[in-house]
């Protein structure tokens, strides 16, 4: 054995072997940890690097994604109904054998048709918007939903918007069915015009601020934590109109970055926004509700059928 007399006794022999042992697994251990410390000490440095590189990665990535769907409509409350046709005689016949509205409503969808509903009542806009309103007569909004996500690990501010590239026609609607309000509403969500007026999108909430400029106090945040945002927005098209629009948003991140982008549909192409009005002369003009079934196109000097 190594450092020993051969004729040394078994004893001597096997503690020297023990101490052997022990210098050999200290050496180890020491090698160990030396190694470990040093590997520590190097990936502290490194963190910074690290950091950069996660920094670098997050603002490669898309700052957010936006995706609309056309509001469901409650059949519960007041809606105006849209069809690209005339209802024949078996389909007028079904429709005015219930005085229900959501029976109605879902009746209609069936059919095809597209619903309208009444915007939001803002009596608390300012007395400008208010004048240009009523100046307007009766409106009805195409209502949307757009949301807003990111997986971006640091904050993403969308803090203004503007409306393009607007592509307006005449409505090729034939059929018009009313469910009329009986009172006010308020919707939490923002209002504008195609095209908008100055100052919108407006606020519909019934809060402070209600019919101002949305974005002067207000913005969507993603990212960071927040993965997703959005907006309930009434879009209102001009009377007899059908329209297409685009939206593009001003956004600023954690980066100092700031950009206006145009939205982009799921296929990358520039998001198109559909918005409908009721035609200037259906073929065929029902109303219903707290009144019976009335044709008014067969009666159009009845009280019941108030111009849309």
């Amino acid at each position: 054995m190594f450092g020993v007399d051969p004729g040394a006794s078994r004893r001597k022999k096997t503690w020297w072997a023990v101490l052997l042992s022990l210098r050999t697994g200290l050496a180890f251990l020491c090698g160990t940890l030396v190694a470990a410390l040093i590997a520590y000490w190097l990936s502290g440095w490194d963190i910074p690097k690290q950091n950069d590189k996660q920094k670098e990665y997050d603002a490669s990535q898309a700052p957010f994604t936006v995706s609309v769907r056309p509001e469901k409509g409650d059949p519960r409350q007041e809606w105006v109904m849209v069809l690209d046709r005339e209802l024949t005689a078996a389909e007028t016949r079904k429709l005015t054998s219930s005085t229900d509205g959501p029976t109605a409503f879902s009746y209609l969808k069936a059919l095809g048709g597209h619903p309208l509903e009444y915007p939001a009542m803002l009596e608390h806009a300012p007395e400008q918007y208010l004048k240009r309103m009523s100046h307007d007569g009766t409106e009805l909004s195409d209502t949307f939903k757009m949301s807003v996500l990111s997986t971006r690990a640091s904050a993403v501010v969308i803090d203004d918007w503007k409306v393009t590239d607007v592509l307006c026609r005449p409505s090729t609607a034939k059929t018009v069915v009313a469910h009329p309000p009986q009172g006010e509403a308020v919707y939490q969500g923002i209002r504008l015009h195609v095209p908008p007026w100055v100052g919108e999108p407006v606020l519909t909430d019934d809060t402070e601020g209600q019919g101002e400029p949305y974005f002067d106090t207000h913005y969507i945040e993603v990212g960071g934590g927040q993965s997703s945002g959005g907006l309930r927005v009434e879009a209102i098209a001009p009377r007899g109109q059908s329209c297409e629009w685009g939206i593009k948003v001003h956004y600023v991140d954690a980066y100092q970055r700031e950009h206006w982008i145009q939205l982009k549909d799921g296929k990358g192409k520039p998001l198109r926004i559909r918005t409908e009005s009721v035609p200037l002369h259906p073929r065929q003009k029902w109303f219903f509700g707290s009144i019976p079934w009335t044709p008014c196109h067969l009666k159009p000097k009845d009280i019941a059928c108030e111009p849309l």
